[in-house]
């Protein structure tokens, strides 16, 4: 039975890291990123460069696992492509060895009063974890909720870790036993290495336990180096089959790199010992030399250090290799929409405040665009749940907060360069309209989600909620085309259009959920499709009120008036009587209640049959 709980406490620690890993991506995905993409792309986009942030932070942190994580977590988040991250995975398995050895010229353990101390594993996730809860619960404001969640994901992730690791402690005695019993036989030798990195989840650790042996009892280069050999690829193998976990085609193709770099790596030292033997270089005394533990520490460095130097230039190759075991999906006309849905900002448009609105002008229509398409989706799912469009709409959410993050920062820098009043009202303007189409675009998921709640426990509206469903989004699709309209067409007239209609939804809204309210009493429809009702008609509201905001910091970008007093604004034209906002209230008004009151007088019809 003991063996079983340590299984649980083992899959109980993957759990954990595997949670901790999508908490932090998550907080990576909600950071402010073009900043940190363009610092990132900066390092990454020379292999070198690459391959010293590797080094430094697996260092620092003492996991090539971990390092490794946290970079296919960044491909995850958009942060790093798969090319980029490949220097990074090269100098994550050098730094691990760079640690042993700082570690072992500190006679192995950090104290307390070294530096290192405060990067080990035990205090680090605390650390993090204790950064992470001040910052969501103690900080009010969105970059700390931000910066909350990406640490209680590394804490998190690095509790998983030391729980795995506990999980087999106990084991050490026979797993050392098994490292050092192949003395004559390479491949067994090689294997074990492999094994017993895979189970315990480090190689520093297994490398440790080499360390502990070969400090008391001495052991021969002959002996170990096929196991060091194996440790290597045991490393690679357990980030490989943890970080695939869900990941996308770009983070399996940098999970790829590390399993294919170490294969290579592995098959060069292999032949290289074996060439050595055979001409003399590695003569009897070095071959059967006896190493303590500082010997194990640098055989294991050199075994690192050496085929990543020589092996980096050949990124582009296992960058290629990986894309052939790993290849793209086949596409279809959405994915390849999303694809070239996000279009890059020129930096050098800036000096031209005109030129450069116009760019991200056209960005934020294009927002605009992807958000209405997803409500439109988000609007089918109502009536029949599609799990690839529920996808669709998810990675079309993405798309449409990297557009928004995009030409926010871009709107923002054009500010030192603008000179005209016209020109501030445009980038004010804005930055109003990217804010409302980013809004709408969550409004739209959360509705996706509204949908998926009901899939999952397998119910449905009534026919009659369907219907009468189904006048709701049809206004508010007439709205939204309303507002794009206008801001295509930075269009007055149409703009002015917005508010009446807007006005007959929240009439509209109102009603529905009276009437839904009746049938949950009535018996119906029950209580949980009745709440989701709600939520999605709630949903629906907010969609036209950001359209109404948009339509009044349209007409405020030309009208001195509205502008910085749109509330009073839009409580005037309540007041005023305007024939104008008369009559299209009123046609709108007869439009959706002509199409509610049919629905009603053919479901009383049919209740008399």
């Amino acid at each position: 039975m003991e063996v079983f709980y340590r299984i649980v406490s083992m899959l109980g620690g993957l759990s954990l890291f595997l949670y901790g890993m999508r908490i932090m991506g998550d907080g990576l995905k909600g950071s402010s990123g073009g900043a940190m993409k363009v610092a990132l792309a900066k390092v990454t986009n020379k292999p070198i460069m690459g391959f010293l942030l590797g080094l430094l932070v697996t260092c620092m942190i003492q996991s090539s696992t971990a390092t490794i994580v946290l970079t296919v977590g960044l491909v995850g988040a958009g942060f790093l492509t798969f090319r980029q991250s490949i220097g990074i995975v090269l100098g994550a398995n050098v730094g691990t060895a760079i640690t042993a050895q700082i570690i072992r010229l500190m006679d192995v353990q950090a104290g307390a009063g070294s530096i290192l101390y405060f990067f080990k594993s035990d205090n680090l996730a605390p650390l993090a974890l204790t950064i992470g809860i001040v910052m969501i619960m103690f900080v009010k404001s969105r970059s700390a909720d931000t910066i909350g969640t990406i640490c209680m994901g590394f804490g998190i992730l690095f509790v998983g870790l030391m729980n795995m690791s506990s999980a087999v402690s106990s084991m050490g005695d026979a797993l050392s036993g098994l490292l050092t019993s192949f003395e004559g036989n390479y491949f067994f030798g090689f294997l074990s290495g492999v094994l017993v990195t895979g189970i315990i989840q480090s190689s520093s650790a297994v490398i440790g336990i080499l360390q502990s042996v070969a400090s008391s009892v001495g052991l021969k280069f002959c002996a170990v180096f096929a196991v060091i050999i194996g440790v290597n690829i045991g490393d690679c193998l357990t980030t490989f089959l943890v970080c695939r976990i869900g990941a996308n085609r770009e983070q399996i193709r940098t999970c790829l790199i590390h399993i294919i770099y170490n294969i290579f790596a592995a098959t060069m030292i292999f032949c290289t010992v074996g060439i050595l033997r055979t001409v003399g270089v590695l003569n009897d005394d070095l071959w059967f030399m006896t190493l303590k533990s500082g010997g194990i520490a640098n055989v294991h460095g050199l075994f690192r250090l050496v085929p990543a130097v020589l092996l980096l230039p050949l990124s582009g190759l296992f960058a290629n290799i990986a894309e052939k075991i790993a290849p793209d999906l086949p596409r279809d006309k959405e994915d390849d929409e999303l694809a070239a849905g996000f279009r890059e900002l020129d930096v050098h448009l800036l000096s031209n405040p005109r030129l450069a609105l116009e760019e991200s002008g056209q960005l934020i229509g294009q927002m605009a665009n992807h958000a209405i398409i997803n409500y439109n989706s988000a609007v089918e799912q109502v009536y029949k749940f599609d799990e690839k469009r529920n996808s669709r709409i998810a990675q079309r959410e993405d798309l449409i907060d990297r557009m928004a993050d995009a030409s926010n920062q871009y709107v923002i820098a054009v500010f030192p360069y603008i000179k005209l009043g016209t020109d501030r009202r445009s980038q004010v303007f804005q930055v109003q309209a990217l804010a409302c189409f980013e809004r709408i675009g969550d409004l739209a998921d959360h509705m996706r989600e509204n949908t998926l709640k009901l899939h999952e426990a397998k119910k449905e509206f009534s026919d009659a909620a369907k219907k009468e469903m189904r006048i709701a989004t049809d206004a508010v699709r007439d709205i939204l085309d309303l507002t794009a309209q206008a801001y295509h067409q930075d269009d007055p007239a149409i703009a002015r259009m917005v508010e009446p209609l807007e006005e007959v939804i929240d009439e509209l809204i109102d009603d529905l959920k009276e009437r839904h309210v009746k049938r949950v009493t009535h018996g119906l429809c029950d209580v949980f499709n009745g709440i989701e009702f709600q939520n999605i008609l709630q949903n629906l509201e907010r969609i036209s009120d950001q359209c109404s905001d948009l339509a009044v910091y349209l007409l405020g970008k030309t009208d001195d008036a509205i502008r910085g007093e749109e509330h009073q604004y839009i409580h005037d034209l309540h007041q005023s009587g305007s024939p104008e906002y008369t009559r299209l209230f009123n046609e709108n008004h007869a439009k959706y209640y002509g199409l509610l009151n049919a629905v009603t007088a053919n479901r009383t019809e049919d209740d008399n049959q």
